[in-house]
């Protein structure tokens, strides 16, 4: 292997990291209203598992509703169920053609804890930016081994760790981001 595969996958790795972590953190409320609120909460359609954003149109008219307008009537039922049964926190009121979601206002206690959800999501984000530096950094000494020049080798670890921190710098500013989203009252 080349230095510039090892770092290749090593970059991917991490991006893909840093694009899940953007994606888990897209799921936890912070408050506002949020189409992301459904991600997860699964319909009954017709024998199949499909998602509500697939039997709906999900719209946020203001920060603090979220509006399911379904395409069949007879789905309101079954994705009032949805939502019930999903845990999301959050009770469905239908007027026979849609369904309204208010966001009730999050506690000090539950935005600490939100807070702590987020931290231990950036944690497990870094612990796999670990992982692909340790992989890479393994990769070079086996190549070195196979005859890679030593100083090549020392230069492929040294960039593995810069592009280690800039994606630690990455997943520390889209936690903060988020911090500051779940602690704005």
């Amino acid at each position: 292997m080349d230095t510039k595969s090892i770092m290749n996958e090593a970059s991917d790795r991490m991006q893909r990291a840093l694009d899940h972590l953007e994606e888990e953190l897209l799921n936890v409320r912070a408050g506002k209203a949020s189409p992301h609120a459904l991600n997860g909460v699964m319909v009954d359609y017709y024998g199949s598992q499909t998602p509500v954003s697939g039997v709906a149109s999900v719209t946020v008219p203001d920060a603090k509703t979220i509006l399911i307008q379904p395409w069949d009537r007879n789905m309101i039922r079954l994705i009032e169920k949805a939502i019930l049964d999903s845990n999301i926190g959050l009770t469905p009121s239908n007027n026979g053609e849609q369904i309204r979601l208010s966001i009730p206002p999050l506690t000090e206690e539950r935005r600490r804890d939100l807070v702590k959800q987020v931290r231990q999501e950036a944690e497990t984000a870094r612990i796999s930016l670990r992982n692909a530096r340790r992989d890479a950094v393994e990769s070079f000494k086996k190549a070195q081994k196979e005859g890679m020049p030593e100083d090549e080798a020392k230069d492929g670890e040294t960039q593995a760790q810069k592009m280690t921190e800039k994606f630690s710098k990455l997943i520390d500013a889209s936690l903060d981001r988020k911090e500051k989203e779940i602690m704005t009252v």
